[in-house]
């Protein structure tokens, strides 16, 4: 086996066993401080310098993703003037292996002065960072994984997973599920799956209709001048509720049949009754399964009561590539 396999090999086992050292010292501290960002009035406000600040970026990305209103303060931007950004009713969060970071102790007397709690994440809670602070997620003794032990490695991976799991606790706390999840996701796979009928739907003069008094032809002349040519048209009453449905697959029939005057002939006679329908706050993914149910292109969308919102088609759900 070559060497360098074996050399990463143990730079990772050093890395998790920095993160089994986290999950076996997780403990009251870490209850306290879920019950802190829980009953928050304000923002966590992450920091740390150097690796520890990437770190400290990614928590607070995560944590705002999940519902957690969450900035990144850079202790060197704090001091000239970012400390503005910190205010009663927040909290830091603050990430440094030593504790003894000098940009962050700097800090640390406007933050208490301005009402606004600290946590630290740190390897020791007799540290300057954890004598100061209200709360002290202690990291424990890690040694780092790379040549010499120089580099941050198993500590900032220790600091994420701990970061991670304060964040991801705190997002079952708040109740936040795929949903919200996705409102803060739009771009992402996630959040096309889980956009809604409602928000897919031809509206407008993209919705075609035609009363349930009108004739074959009128319903033909409507799909035609439709934008987009569904090649469908709901079918309503007087009130807007929909009682049928009429394709292009219905107008070949009508012709198989031996169709001699459209103009007569009434779409109430030629249409489909009571035709499924979905309602608006569906899935987009569910819409998607539904139409490939039934062998279907078109489907309307109704209100609770049955009236009219919509027409769903299945091209307006390829083109969000969830299929």
């Amino acid at each position: 086996m070559d060497a360098r396999i074996e050399r990463a090999r143990q730079i990772v086992e050093c890395e998790a066993a920095a993160v089994r050292q986290v999950a076996d010292g997780l403990g009251e501290p870490f209850l306290k401080a879920l019950d802190m960002i829980l009953g928050l009035s304000g923002r966590v406000v992450t920091t740390g310098m150097g690796k520890a600040g990437f770190i400290a970026q990614k928590v607070s990305a995560t944590l705002a993703s999940t519902g957690t209103p969450s900035i990144f303060l850079h202790p060197a931007e704090a001091i000239h003037g970012d400390l503005g950004r910190v205010d009663a009713g927040d909290m830091l969060l603050a990430f440094s292996k030593s504790g003894e970071t000098e940009e962050l102790l700097v800090m640390l007397p406007h933050v208490k002065s301005c009402g606004a709690s600290l946590v630290a994440i740190t390897q020791d809670h007799g540290s300057t960072l954890g004598r100061h602070s209200d709360l002290v997620l202690e990291l424990g003794h890690i040694d780092e994984a790379g040549p010499h032990g120089l580099a941050p490695s198993a500590s900032t991976t220790a600091m994420l997973a701990l970061g991670d799991a304060l964040a991801l606790v705190v997002q079952e706390g708040r109740d936040f599920g795929p949903e919200d999840f996705a409102r803060f996701h739009p771009g992402g796979d996630l959040g096309r799956k889980l956009m809604k009928v409602g928000e897919l739907m031809r509206t407008g003069e993209r919705n075609p209709r035609v009363q349930d008094d009108a004739t074959v032809l009128t319903a033909v002349e409507v799909m035609t001048s439709t934008p987009g040519r569904p090649g469908a048209t709901s079918v309503v009453d007087k009130d807007g509720k929909l009682v049928g449905f009429f394709t292009d697959g219905d107008l070949r029939r009508l012709i198989e049949e031996g169709l001699s005057n459209p103009r007569e002939r009434r779409i109430q006679d030629s249409m489909t009754p009571k035709p499924r329908s979905i309602a608006p706050d569906t899935f987009a993914l569910e819409a998607l399964a539904l139409l490939h149910q039934h062998a279907i292109d078109q489907i309307p969308v109704v209100d609770e009561h049955g009236h009219l919102l919509g027409l769903l088609d299945v091209q307006d759900l390829l083109n969000l590539k969830i299929g």
